[in-house]
């Protein structure tokens, strides 16, 4: 539950919250914690450029996630020194915190909120997701997980759906008791952290993706080949989820290269070979791969302008 907030007999803004026990109790929960700038979401410290190599970087800078700590003495010390934001390493820390953002002020009225995706997403495939440790963040909403065990996993945006984010390895999340511009992080469930389901982990888990090949096409027109060969690298070029996301990436380039079949500068079957690979190579299935690349072949070559016109 949320804990009251001490309010001024002036009746002015609340007093602020102790960010010293905040970053104690995370550590208590075996979660290494990292100062954050007063007020802010980034890192207290140096950055690598003007990392000084002393200290507890003498071996080599070390990053937010690796200076993370639970020890109570470092913890103290830095707090004592100015009134840190407290955020929490989620590798290190064994968490997968999903993280549900609001739509943007430039999405068209109606898209979807992280929320709302979330929800949708269960109702895909069929599963309820577990109570767990909620913490209401300045715009949005936090739910902790903790990490399988045996199983990497890596910080996602967009990947399970618009606004769903996910910090894990590389990454970490601000704690309850720290204050940005845009609000306060306050707990909202204090339920014990349940286990990442399983179908969460799989669509989370990268497949193992096969090291691309540069294509060289011999087939068709220079100007054609060079626009295949283009395309076919930024499709394998593709990661994440989201609209600039290995299906979206995969359904532009093609319909890009498809106005070369219109033309008659190159033949269909090439295209549709050299685009496959590349699609693959993502890690999209074969079969998905075939069904994106027909579609926007076939309304590409089907509404194509002439050559002159383009």
């Amino acid at each position: 539950m949320t804990q009251p907030t001490d309010i001024r007999r002036d009746g002015q803004r609340p007093l602020p919250p102790d960010l010293l026990a905040s970053a104690l109790a995370a550590a208590e929960r075996g979660w290494p914690v990292i100062p954050l700038h007063p007020g802010s979401k980034r890192p207290a410290g140096h950055a690598e450029r003007a990392c000084p190599r002393t200290g507890r970087c003498v071996g080599g800078h070390r990053t937010p996630e690796e200076r993370a700590t639970t020890d109570p003495g470092l913890i103290r010390t830095a707090w004592a020194h100015r009134p840190y934001n407290v955020g929490i390493a989620t590798g290190p820390a064994g968490l997968l915190v999903i993280d549900l953002d609001p739509v943007k002020a430039e999405e068209p009225e109606g898209a979807p909120d992280g929320a709302t995706s979330l929800q949708a997403l269960c109702e895909r495939a069929g599963q309820v997701l577990p109570d767990t440790y909620r913490v209401r963040t300045a715009r949005g909403e936090h739910l902790y997980f903790t990490a399988p065990a045996g199983v990497r996993l890596k910080c996602s945006v967009d990947r399970l759906g618009p606004h769903i984010d996910t910090r894990a390895w590389g990454g970490y999340v601000v704690a309850p008791g720290s204050t940005t511009p845009d609000g306060t992080y306050e707990v909202a469930c204090d339920a014990p952290v349940a286990e990442l389901p399983d179908w969460l982990t799989s669509l989370l888990t990268e497949p193992e993706r096969p090291t691309p090949v540069p294509v060289r096409v011999h087939d068709g027109t220079r100007a054609a080949r060079v626009a295949l060969e283009r395309e076919c690298a930024v499709i394998a070029a593709a990661t994440e989820g989201g609209p600039h996301g290995r299906n979206n990436t995969l359904h532009k380039s093609a319909c890009k290269v498809a106005r070369f079949v219109a033309w008659g500068d190159i033949p269909r079957h090439v295209v549709e070979e050299a685009i496959q690979g590349a699609g693959e190579a993502t890690g999209l299935p074969p079969a998905e791969c075939r069904t994106t690349i027909r579609s926007a072949l076939d309304w590409v070559i089907t509404h194509a302008t002439p050559r002159e016109a383009a």
